[in-house]
């Protein structure tokens, strides 16, 4: 599993001393120990039945929802370097890119500006998008095949682009 591997990592950078890649996946590990307490909350709530072990074994994240916590966390870097960038905080900056590098290990490759660009008009025609009106149409479409893989806000900027064009 995806968290065993990181887990793993943070053990190795440890002994290198390694400590940007030691606070980030520290950080990392932190957010998908709260995403299991989350979905064992839920799990609990729905099913009160459930024993101790029961709600332990079902409250485990698989590796597509290791990931959106992963993505959720890159999305927080890049939100960061955007804001520190117009602060102009370049010490920030570098540590934040920093963060940002170790954590993109983690997730799947991602994708180019034309094969989301493709997906995007695989979507507007299979959606019968005709304008910008049709956004969320589109967006829905595409989302799930971007997921992880790409940057919202480019998407969105292509989808924009597309549907301009359209």
């Amino acid at each position: 599993m995806l968290i065993e591997e990181i887990k793993k990592d943070l053990i190795g950078f440890q002994k290198d001393k390694n400590e940007t890649a030691v606070s980030s996946l520290r950080m990392l590990v932190s957010a998908v120990v709260n995403k299991q307490k989350d979905k064992r909350l839920k799990i609990s709530e729905k099913n009160p039945d459930f024993n101790e072990e029961e709600l332990s074994e079902k409250s485990v994240l698989n590796d597509e929802e290791t990931i959106e916590v992963i993505s959720s966390e890159v999305k927080k870097r890049r939100d960061s370097i955007l804001s520190f960038e117009k602060g102009g905080r370049n010490d920030l900056i570098e540590k934040e890119k920093a963060e940002l590098e170790i954590l993109k290990k983690y997730l799947p490759e991602e994708m180019g500006e034309e094969e989301i660009r493709n997906l995007i008009k695989e979507a507007i025609a299979k959606t019968n998008a005709q304008g910008m009106k049709d956004i969320g149409l589109v967006m829905k479409e595409i989302s799930p095949k971007t997921k992880g893989r790409a940057d919202g806000n480019l998407v969105a900027k292509i989808v924009k682009e597309e549907l301009n064009a359209a």
